[in-house]
């Protein structure tokens, strides 16, 4: 099993938010006992596709995502408990049906789905881990690279979104040495312009006001 390394929860959740972990969650939530999935029978209905976000903070742009594609079905991974109360909260508010949820790490879910799943992935502003001696926690590796590609289908797209400028250039070098995917900017505009219909995260928000610009690497599966 990885190892999991930061902060899975922050301040005392809110009673409603502390209800809805209790009662939502385990509705929406997706086994990591170690069965295999059938993403088909976790949402219960035929979808045109099936999406993945990695580390999706508090939510708002998976549930947006979601509720703008209602024929396409969502699943969320992200470990901060606080993250996954806000995330539950939208998807009551908002009635959103397309969405389950993995409160946890993603390289645990990953090896449980069968191969040639998903048709977009997108991991958003993980932590870059910047001292040389963290860089080993980074979620995206070698080893990662190949099981992800593993479990989308050819032709499927992969989104990397930073404002840091050496965990991009780290995930750069390894799909260049990879063989699965292929990077298709053929311009500066085409990192440094977010992607269509980008709904910007609070932590983006953040990292502007403080200075620091973003890149959008956008890579398809061989």
């Amino acid at each position: 099993m990885p190892k999991l390394y930061g902060r899975r929860k922050g301040k005392k959740l809110r009673a409603h938010h502390c209800a809805l972990m209790a009662e939502l969650l385990p509705r929406l939530a997706i086994d990591l006992a170690g069965a295999p999935i059938a993403p088909a029978a976790l949402f219960g209905r035929p979808y045109r596709e099936l999406h993945l976000e990695i580390g999706f903070g508090d939510g708002a742009r998976l549930i947006q995502r979601a509720a703008e594609n209602p024929d396409a079905a969502f699943i969320g991974c992200e470990p901060f408990v606080n993250g996954v109360a806000k995330a539950l909260a939208l998807i009551e508010s908002r009635r959103i049906e397309n969405v389950r949820l993995c409160a946890g790490d993603a390289r645990e879910l990953l090896p449980l789905l069968p191969d040639g799943s998903f048709d977009l992935v997108e991991i958003l502003y993980p932590d870059p881990w910047p001292k040389r001696r963290q860089k080993k926690r980074r979620i995206v590796s070698d080893d990662f690279l190949d099981l992800l590609a593993a479990k989308m289908r050819p032709g499927a797209t992969l989104r990397f979104a930073s404002d840091d400028d050496d965990y991009c250039g780290w995930i750069l070098a390894r799909i260049a040495r990879g063989r699965h995917f292929r990077w298709i900017a053929e311009r500066p505009a085409n990192w440094r312009v977010p992607w269509a219909g980008w709904v910007s995260t609070r932590y983006e928000a953040k990292a502007r006001a403080e200075g620091r610009k973003s890149s959008y690497l956008t890579f398809i599966r061989r």
